[in-house]
């Protein structure tokens, strides 16, 4: 599998956690990593043309990056507005994206108990990243269970490096795609009678 990350951070340079994994990913083999706020520059303008063949040419995409008010940095918008035209990623003709795979590395400054009802920002990580997910869903791509890192604002150097090995443990996990545990699960019941007349 051809994996495609593309990272939105407004200076990598100066990011720990972020920086931490968008160099562990570049390392990483059949994964083509993308600063987008490198390639964007100032005016956060991108190569249409060039951005598509690389979509195209992955398997799976994922975007990286950390929670800014309640979304991605403004780099990650700019590249959606320009790359995932209509004709292209959804609307009459748009079924390039269609069939691939689509997953979100975000970090986080606060700790995990905020984002969840009744916490300080009162909803859950998988509630606020529903815009990604119709994304995902309009454009034919299967949404995958994001990895989420929580605390990094106060997270030491040891939290940081452990957060790497998870995240691309994560990453390389062959069944975030729900529909391939399911037949594997289904599989199973079937060759063991007795768990499947358990269940049923």
């Amino acid at each position: 599998m051809k994996t495609l990350v593309l990272t939105a951070h407004p200076d990598l340079g100066k990011s720990r956690i972020n920086r931490a994994w968008f160099d562990a990913l570049t390392q990483a083999d059949s994964v083509t990593t993308r600063d987008l706020t490198a390639i964007g520059g100032s005016e956060m303008r991108f190569d249409i043309s060039a951005e598509q063949t690389l979509l195209q040419a992955h398997d799976r995409i994922v975007f990286q990056f950390p929670f800014y008010w309640y979304s991605a940095p403004p780099v990650m918008k700019a590249w959606m507005d320009q790359v995932l035209s209509y004709g292209f990623a959804y609307g009459p003709g748009g079924t390039r994206l269609k069939g691939r795979e689509f997953l979100i590395l975000v970090s986080t400054g606060g700790p995990a108990d905020s984002y969840h009802a009744g916490g300080y920002n009162n909803f859950s990580m998988d509630e606020l990243l529903k815009p990604f997910q119709q994304t995902a869903t309009l454009t034919g791509m299967t949404y995958l269970r994001p990895f989420v890192a929580h605390g990094m604002a106060v997270a030491t150097v040891e939290q940081i490096d452990a957060t790497v090995s998870d995240m691309l443990a994560h990453l390389t996990d062959a069944e975030l795609d729900p529909k391939i545990k399911q037949a594997r699960l289904l599989k199973a019941l079937e060759d063991d009678p007795v768990k499947a007349a358990a269940v049923s």
